[in-house]
């Protein structure tokens, strides 16, 4: 199948209310753009330069994610265009994209990353400590950045019920975090392998590149 007919299929399966973030990383700028092309305008990256030159070279309507483990040394290279960061997990880390944002004038979008995964090697903040984050007073000092929701990443196994599992917990942590914080409408679960899963169990965005673009 060409990238066009991947993006529709994809998308018969995804409900009105899911953003599809196409995943981009390792993708050439001419792959991009066959997707662009195709009517995709929402592309998510791993690493920050990388990202900062697709962006250089690419139509300025792409609304770029970074959705990789974020440095905060690098939030300064992406702070003047960057739509949504997804993956934040600790609090110094979203004192520097303010401070970065500020120096834009810009207020930036972020997701917290929770741990949900039953793997040390994934990153994320324990549900206990997202709740103290998002009532804190010092997050009301921070301006230039809104936190519009959460982001999780699945146990790799091919143990449907425990992805399940893992998937519902950050959906009901989601629900109940929601009905108190007007800000909080996006939930970034699944990816090629679980998107579907993931839809079932209430996300509201999606993050897919080999089932688009191919493996890499």
């Amino acid at each position: 199948m060409s990238i066009l007919e991947k993006l529709q299929h994809i998308k018969k399966q995804l409900p009105e209310h899911v953003t599809l973030v196409a995943v981009s990383k390792t993708k050439t700028v001419q792959t991009i753009l066959g997707a662009y092309n195709a009517g995709q305008r929402i592309f998510g990256e791993n690493k920050i330069q990388e990202m900062v030159g697709k962006h250089d070279a690419l139509p300025k309507d792409i609304k770029w994610h970074m959705i990789g483990h974020l440095q905060r040394n690098k939030v300064k290279y992406m702070a003047h265009f960057v739509d949504l960061i997804h993956g934040v997990d600790s609090f110094k880390t979203l004192k520097e994209i303010n401070k970065q944002a500020k120096k834009h004038n810009r207020i930036i979008n972020c997701l917290l990353q929770v741990k949900i995964a039953q793997e040390d090697t994934k990153y994320g903040i324990a549900f206990s400590d997202i709740e103290k984050i998002i009532t804190s007073d010092e997050l009301k000092e921070l301006e230039n950045i809104t936190i519009v929701g959460f982001m999780g990443m699945a146990s790799f196994t091919d143990d449907i019920e425990q992805v399940k599992h893992e998937f519902s917990s950050l959906h009901s942590f989601f629900q109940q975090q929601r009905a108190q914080h007007a800000n909080l409408n996006t939930l970034s679960i699944g990816m090629s392998g679980d998107y579907v899963t993931a839809v079932e169990c209430g996300s509201t965005m999606v993050r897919i590149g080999s089932a688009i673009f191919g493996a890499r």
